[in-house]
């Protein structure tokens, strides 16, 4: 077993066994640098500024952030690694107005994401965007629509499908290794604390609070929701489902061939410090259940860190021929009496747990969509109809949530024929703001 709570050191040695320098020289337009402006740094953003900079002849060259005091930190420290100092802008469209900037990535709080990725594929970029990939469904189909409109490179980062050691496991399954893959069992257990009670206060002067709230409709700071603590709360948040399930139901519907499934059904609760301001669930049982009887489920606990299989998160595949655990780090086979067949480790390990979660698969994803863009590989580990299908998932678990139903759905497109949940499928903009596909 493998202790997965600590990132091991290693992504930039283990980078050079999947991305060459010498290979980047040999295709077409590879001395062209691309410049990268990576949007939200005070979290996830740090791992995608690791990650450009090991690429080959990438560049970041602009951090934008609403917060000034972020922003400033984390430009003083990518100077003080020995990199260009990086220009700085606290309004993403000043950046966008600039001729300068080839690549955005997006690491903002969830309800930026679709904005932000539009405004960017529109304005000429390709973009890297974090998930979910959006606030509600809706905002994926628009996504989908504005990458087939403006033809941008649009990479969804859910980064543990430029995963060598998954994709191993991908085609074993593929062969028949595990027989008929009936049932995937995903989990994600970290030991998170109170966000307490906040406080009705004028935002810090360090802050646009205007511009952090974004297209949300315009409401009143609160002490306790920025950086982290908004993912809690459903005006701007997705929770724990769309914050971590989204990456293992990724994998798990990804190795079985799955999309949509028939009915979906939600069982959670806030367990833990019921006297704070969070919202939503922290303890939450997510089932998918598909139309031929396979199954995928996804346990959450938010407050409760007991790892499954020596595991804070990952996925079991069980199959009728033998089974098989595989997360960010590697993967391990086992014969039907639950006898270890294989073990598979990678050779530089990710973050599994942590806030920013940087880790070699952040490199490997980041370079899969820059070889893209070069022309050097002719498909995105993650597309954004793929990433739509994952994010959905989530989505989906919220809204049987919220609306305390079992949800059945049009397997084509996900919608579920409730009228109540889909007033959930969508979600209200402050006017000027929209997202539209």
């Amino acid at each position: 077993m493998f202790d997965r709570r600590t990132m091991i050191k290693g992504a930039g040695a283990a980078l050079g066994m999947a991305i060459s320098a010498r290979s980047y020289a040999q295709i077409k337009g590879a001395n062209d640098r691309l410049r990268v402006a990576v949007v939200g740094v005070n979290g996830r953003g740090q791992a995608h500024m690791s990650a450009f900079t090991k690429l080959p002849n990438v560049a970041v060259t602009h951090l934008v952030d609403v917060d000034s005091r972020v922003l400033a930190k984390r430009a003083g420290e990518f100077a003080a690694k020995g990199h260009a100092a990086p220009q700085i802008e606290r309004d993403y469209r000043r950046m966008l107005d600039r001729k300068s900037v080839d690549i955005v990535t997006v690491a903002t709080p969830d309800h930026w994401h679709a904005k932000l990725a539009i405004d960017a594929m529109e304005s000429g970029r390709d973009v890297y965007l974090e998930k979910p990939i959006g606030m509600a469904p809706a905002e994926g189909e628009a996504l989908i629509a504005a990458q087939q409109r403006t033809r941008r490179v649009l990479q969804v980062g859910n980064q543990q499908r430029s995963s060598k050691e998954t994709r191993e496991l991908a085609d074993l399954v593929r062969a028949g290794m595990l027989g008929d893959v009936y049932e995937a069992q995903t989990w994600y257990a970290n030991n998170r604390i109170s966000i307490g009670r906040g406080q009705g206060v004028p935002p810090p002067a360090h802050l646009d609070w205007n511009m952090w709230q974004g297209p949300r409709p315009r409401g009143p700071y609160r002490s306790n929701l920025v950086h982290y603590n908004w993912h809690w709360f459903w005006k701007y948040g997705t929770g724990e489902t769309c914050n971590n399930a989204m990456h293992e139901l990724d994998v798990a519907r990804w190795l079985m061939g799955l999309t949509y499934p028939k009915t979906v059904s939600a069982r959670g609760s806030r367990r833990f410090y019921r006297g704070d301001d969070w919202e939503m669930y922290d303890t939450l049982a997510l089932d998918l259940v598909y139309a031929d009887g396979r199954a995928i489920r996804w346990d959450g606990n938010s407050c409760n860190g007991m790892p499954r299989y020596g595991r804070g998160r990952g996925v079991l595949f069980l199959g009728t021929r033998g089974s098989a655990i595989v997360d960010r780090n590697g993967f391990e086979l086992f014969d039907l009496a639950g006898k270890q067949i294989r073990q598979v480790a990678a050779p530089a390990s990710s973050e599994t747990t942590g806030t920013v979660g940087e880790g070699a698969l952040d490199v490997y994803h980041a370079g899969n969509f820059v070889d893209v863009i070069r022309g050097r590989a002719s498909a995105l580990a993650s597309p954004i109809r793929e990433g739509h299908i994952s994010t959905t998932l989530c989505h989906l678990g919220n809204i049987a949530y919220r609306t305390g139903t079992a949800l059945t759905l049009d397997e084509a497109t996900g919608r579920p024929s409730s009228p109540e949940a889909m007033k959930l499928w969508s979600v209200d903009y402050e006017p000027g703001w929209e997202v539209k596909a």
